[in-house]
């Protein structure tokens, strides 16, 4: 098991999540509602990115796969909450998402940063011991 290849690929697969997440976003507030999807034209920029997104979430299954692997599952399963906080950043920071910051957003971000960063503070070495007896 190679911790540091569980973490790059957990992480690999938050940003790819996250990226797929707001892909999703930006186009579904573009293209017509669902109940007309079979008389609306559709724009292709739209649609390419939904596809992307799509992609993005496939590659994020992947690397999810790849770091099961190496990482335990409580460990990696955590990781995988960064992805909250990355998306309501970047949907709170970049203005074509018109969403806003708050403090009880922030606060809850914070708190499930801090509950990654409790879970994952623990020496591997003392959970793989654990497991093992």
């Amino acid at each position: 098991m190679s911790l540091r290849r569980g973490i790059t690929f957990a992480l690999g697969s938050v940003v790819l999540g996250s990226a797929a997440q707001l892909g999703m976003r930006w186009s579904m507030t573009r293209l017509p509602s669902p109940e007309n999807w079979l008389t609306a034209s559709f724009e292709p920029v739209p649609v390419l990115v939904v596809l992307s997104a799509i992609l993005a979430y496939a590659l994020s299954m992947l690397c999810w796969l790849a770091a099961l692997r190496d990482l335990p599952l409580g460990r990696a399963y955590s990781l995988l909450s960064i992805s909250y906080a990355l998306v309501y950043v970047l949907a709170a920071s970049l203005p074509l998402f018109h969403e806003s910051f708050s403090l009880s957003k922030t606060v809850g971000v914070a708190l499930i940063i801090l509950g990654v960063i409790t879970i994952n503070s623990r020496s591997v070495r003392a959970t793989e011991l654990r497991g093992a007896s």
